[in-house]
């Protein structure tokens, strides 16, 4: 279920492909990676829905793309609380600073063989 997977993990796609063409695995994305894709997540969110849906509507989204960091609770109750852009920014490069260098391990995904079971 490729589609659920991409669900807070946009990367997957990229990681899939690349595997398919190389045999090889792709390092996980980064917190700086992963941030980027928040913030801009978040920026179109509001731009399309506007600010009150568009902040709302991404806080089911918060824990997916943070999925694997220690103590994110903190972090996470913020994000879900705030009620501005700034306010979210602020959290976001609060995240970047106190996780930067912190290594994702690989959610396991058995990709050998993939292609044949592929119908």
């Amino acid at each position: 279920m490729i589609g659920r997977a991409a669900i807070g993990y946009p990367w997957i796609f990229n990681e899939i492909k690349h595997f398919f063409a190389t045999g090889e695995h792709l390092p996980p994305p980064t917190i700086e990676q992963r941030v980027d894709v928040i913030r801009r997540h978040l920026h179109k969110s509001v731009e399309w829905k506007g600010l009150v849906p568009g902040i709302n509507e991404m806080r089911r989204h918060y824990n997916n793309y943070l999925k694997g960091l220690p103590n994110i609770k903190e972090y996470r109750l913020k994000l879900v609380t705030y009620k501005t852009a700034e306010e979210i920014d602020a959290v976001l490069d609060e995240i970047i600073q106190v996780y930067s260098g912190f290594q994702f391990e690989r959610r396991q995904v058995e990709m050998d063989n993939l292609s044949y079971n592929c119908g």
